[in-house]
């Protein structure tokens, strides 16, 4: 782990240069909705890996927030219930939004605007919330977050 560094439960990807970090509860579906964001993106032609899986260094470098996998996990990404696999990845990127995967039965119908998600106390990024399945990910996440949805050639 990189000096300064703090170790955050999720999964982070990225998809062109946009980096995207999914947060949220133990089995809530993080890296099934990574997984499905990095098929869809490759499937429109653009440059989609893995930065870690299950958890990830963040540290602060400038105003950007990096993510970094841990050596012993940099590669894999666990399909719950049915394996892990192997995936192309990146070792770091700049982290640019933040998701937190949610359960429909138990969210609220609208979320505060402008959420921020805190990375352990280092710096905070734009959040937005999203089930896990059901909906075109990259669609999703570029209605939600217009900013970066050019860069999923949406």
């Amino acid at each position: 782990m990189t000096d300064g560094a703090r170790n955050i439960h999720g999964t982070a990807i990225v998809i062109g240069t946009r980096g995207l970090l999914f947060v949220g509860a133990s089995g809530a579906g993080k890296s099934t909705l990574a997984f499905n964001c990095l098929a869809a993106a490759r499937a429109r032609g653009l440059f989609a890996a893995l930065i870690s899986d299950d958890q990830i260094f963040v540290r602060l470098q400038g105003n950007h927030v990096i993510g970094e996998a841990p050596p012993a996990i940099a590669g894999l990404l666990e399909l719950r219930g049915s394996g892990i696999v192997r995936l192309e990845s990146v070792a770091e990127a700049r982290l640019d939004l933040a998701i937190e995967v949610i359960d429909l039965a138990k969210a609220t119908r609208l979320p505060p605007p402008d959420e921020r998600y805190d990375c352990s106390g280092l710096a905070t990024l734009p959040m937005i919330r999203l089930r896990s399945m059901g909906l075109d990910p990259l669609a999703a996440i570029g209605a939600l977050s217009p900013e970066i949805a050019g860069e999923l050639a949406l």
